[in-house]
């Protein structure tokens, strides 16, 4: 075998076998930061869910002081299945348990502190919230997620060493005891007044160096190397609590700070940085009501269908993933008014996706990398992610011309780039033809996973993708067009 030469484009070389001669098309190289195989199958969720459960609930606290008596925790009718079944009807793909918020109470019997769910009452003292709802999320095929506050307004030797060593023996009793654990939550909330044992004092620790966090993250590498980790080195805060990432959103980032000073590094942390050395996707977090935890004066504050809406293009539509807090009520379920909403909203999205308007149409391509099918146009509508079509090395403005046979109507066209390959698109545009020439309708930045552009109805026989800055070829695996009835 020899190279007998390229083509102009660098991306084939002419091989020779006997008298038979072939081309054979170079593969892709990744740009830029590429996902790990566990932030691939993260991002792939998009939709995730919070579970806020604990003493605040019976207290009507948001953040426990600490001091709480173990017996305040009293749900009366506790049920996770309940619970998962109303965040699986509402297209959550994991739930996330606050196993233990800043207050220090833990949600399974510790045997390190007596600050837990064993001396409450409930259940004899044999309960165990947190083994509850991870049976419960295997049982309807969701994944299981653990948070974990370092800060803990209880213990007495919080801002020591010793507490560092209890915190990392607690983390290895969440990572040891419940099976698989998807995401790990690490909150930035650190130091501040508390009970710590009786001191009712204020307490302040460097967020930095104090839980020695290169030990804390190994740890779970150790134990759960599937996990990803918020806080972590996996997934980054979005910078608000409203569940809103920017616009553009980069999954790429340099430096992280998730206790954030500045208005500047809040809207680093919103939009990621393009030049950034890490993938670190953004997480939103937001809950379905005013407070992260139930309170009964908040019933007829829960978020509306059409709110839900809004926040899954603000947030999913932007190449993020949404964290939606579902808080447990004072029975230990979820409030009717909350599962409704929920499943309302899920039904929208439903009825909008599942139905491909474009998987109907002919796709043609301004330029298809060395002519190969592998990278052929109709990828993009095959429902393969695994798929993509792209382009020879040197041409990155490129397009694709989806035609129909009739006129079709939608209003969200949904992009996606292949993303082992990193985050390629800087800029597109989509026009429609109308009245025998091309008219622009909607433009754009990043795509990364999902980029859903929700347009005023458009009626055409054609549509048109363009890419219209990237410093390397496309790839991208999808282009959807969907019609949202709500």
């Amino acid at each position: 075998m020899k190279v007998t030469g390229r083509n102009k484009c660098g991306i084939a070389a002419w091989l020779v076998f006997g008298a038979s001669t072939i081309l054979a098309v170079e593969p892709l190289a990744p740009y830029g930061p590429v996902p790990s195989a566990r932030q691939l199958a993260w991002q792939k969720m998009e939709f995730v869910g919070f579970v806020h459960f604990t003493v605040n609930t019976f207290t009507g606290r948001e953040w426990g002081y600490g001091d709480e008596n173990e017996k305040v925790f009293a749900p009366t009718d506790f049920s996770a299945d309940q619970i998962v079944r109303a965040a699986r009807a509402g297209g959550m793909k994991e739930l996330i348990l606050t196993c233990k918020h800043h207050d220090g109470f833990c949600l399974w019997p510790s045997a390190y502190t007596e600050h837990s769910v064993k001396n409450s009452g409930w259940e004899n003292g044999q309960g165990d919230v947190v083994k509850a709802m991870a049976d419960a999320c295997k049982k309807y095929g969701i994944k299981f997620g653990v948070y974990l506050s370092p800060w803990d307004r209880n213990r007495a030797d919080y801002g020591t060493p010793a507490y560092v060593d209890y915190y990392h023996h607690q983390l290895r009793e969440l990572l040891t005891h419940y099976g698989p654990i998807s995401e790990v939550w690490f909150d930035g909330a650190n130091g501040g007044d508390g009970y710590y044992g009786g001191a009712r004092e204020t307490r302040k620790i460097d967020p930095e160096t104090y839980y020695q966090w290169p030990v804390t993250y190994q740890l779970v590498r150790e134990l759960q190397p599937d996990a990803c980790m918020f806080g972590g080195g996996d997934i980054r805060w979005v910078g608000n609590e409203h569940g809103i990432a920017g616009d553009p959103c980069w999954n790429t980032i340099n430096t992280l700070d998730f206790s954030p000073s500045s208005k500047e590094r809040l809207a680093l942390l919103n939009h990621g940085d393009r030049t950034g050395t890490n993938w670190i996707p953004a997480e939103c977090d937001v809950s379905i009501r005013p407070g992260w935890f139930y309170h009964a004066n908040e019933d007829s504050k829960v978020k509306t269908p059409a709110q839900l809406l809004k926040l899954y293009y603000d947030s999913v539509g932007r190449g993020a993933t949404l964290l939606l807090n579902l808080p447990p009520d004072q029975r230990g379920q979820i409030d009717a008014d909350d599962v409704k909403s929920l499943a309302v909203f899920h039904k929208i999205l439903d009825d909008t996706f599942k139905t491909d308007l474009a998987r109907a149409a002919k796709i043609t391509a301004s330029n298809t990398r060395g002519d190969d099918k592998k990278y052929a146009p109709k990828n993009v509508v095959s429902g393969k992610n695994s798929s993509y079509w792209a382009t020879d090395d040197n041409v990155t403005n490129a397009g694709l011309v989806l035609t129909f046979k009739k006129p079709v109507t939608f209003n969200v066209v949904r992009l996606r780039e292949f993303l082992p390959l990193g985050q390629r698109v800087e800029a597109f545009a989509l026009d429609q033809w109308r009245d025998g020439q091309w008219v622009e309708f909607a433009s754009g930045t990043s795509i990364g996973n999902c980029r859903l552009v929700h347009s005023e109805k458009v009626t055409t026989d054609k549509v048109r993708l363009r890419i219209t800055h990237a410093p390397v070829c496309p790839a991208i695996s999808e282009v959807g067009l969907f019609w949202e009835k709500s």
